[in-house]
């Protein structure tokens, strides 16, 4: 009996490149659980897509390794894809959100265990003007910080240096004029900031992205934070994202399987943490459960 194949995706440079020192022991655990396994460690931008989009049909089983942004290409590939299988993920980024989401641990050793002797949970995966994301697509402050950020910088203090590039950009906080529709319903106002997430956590922050948050229930949580009027506003908004206090008129927060987003002018988008593009019309879908995630097997999520 011929044993199964695994493809095996990792980025020798996310993190302080912490996979290429434990990439016997993966491999080992791979080994162990009965797999044939080809190693593939990434070249180049976009080259986990094409890979998963070309090959991923000749395997049992595609494991990638790096961040967020790994896992996002990964993911896309397999979305491309008519035929689709399971995907392990070994966190091995500065932030790691969606990892966090999902349980998965830090530990690369059990997260490679999880990987092939887990059980695979059908993920919800947003769709974005024909492009996807895992777990967030976001508009304006901080969100040009993830990728404007060096990654030797993300390396040496993590998520912390998200938000101190965030804050030294207060002064000159663009708003933007936006239409948004969900659901029937139609809102317009100026925004500096707006999340569409599927995760537990967002730039390293727990519980950001709202409460109740299930990532195979087909739904999107949404965050649209009005621009401020005053400074009064402006410490409700922080005061409000820091947990410290419930609610604020300056800050929409709803759930959707679908959402819509126009502005007059081009907005840059980042899609998990990577450069999304410049879009003035944007048309956001829940692919409800489309991906098999990995997970820890008995312990629900």
């Amino acid at each position: 009996m011929g044993r199964k194949k695994l493809l095996f995706i990792f980025n020798p440079f996310s993190g302080k490149g912490l996979v290429k020192n434990k990439l016997f022991e993966i491999v080992d655990q791979f080994v162990k659980s009965g797999f044939e396994v080809t190693v593939y460690p990434t070249q180049k931008s976009q080259d986990a897509m094409e890979l998963v989009e070309q090959q991923a049909g000749e395997y049992a089983l595609v494991v990638c390794s790096g961040g967020d942004g790994t896992l996002d290409e990964t993911v896309t590939g397999m979305m491309k894809r008519e035929s689709r299988i399971p995907i392990g993920y070994i966190p091995a980024g500065s932030t790691n959100d969606f990892a966090n989401s999902l349980n998965i641990p830090k530990n690369m050793e059990q997260a490679a265990r999880i990987a092939v002797e887990g059980r695979p949970f059908p993920c919800d995966i947003g769709s974005f003007n024909g492009d996807y994301f895992v777990y967030i697509a976001a508009f304006g402050l901080f969100t040009d910080v993830s990728y404007a950020t060096s990654q030797e910088l993300k390396n040496r203090i993590g998520h912390i240096a998200y938000i101190l590039e965030g804050v030294k950009r207060l002064p000159a906080v663009q708003s933007y004029h936006l239409q948004v529709t969900w659901d029937g319903q139609t809102i317009e106002d100026e925004f500096i900031y707006g999340m569409v997430t599927n995760s537990t956590s967002a730039g390293g922050f727990k519980n950001i992205t709202g409460k109740n948050v299930e990532l195979d229930d087909g739904l999107l949580e949404v965050t649209l934070i009005r621009m401020p009027r005053n400074p009064i506003e402006l410490n409700e908004i922080i005061a409000s994202l820091t947990n410290l206090i419930d609610s604020t008129d300056s800050i929409y927060t709803f759930k959707a399987d679908r959402i819509s987003i126009k502005s007059l002018e081009e907005i840059p988008w980042t899609l998990d943490g990577e450069y999304g593009g410049i879009h003035s019309e944007v048309e956001i879908r829940n692919e409800k459960q489309a991906v098999q995630i990995m997970v820890k097997k008995a312990e629900l999520l």
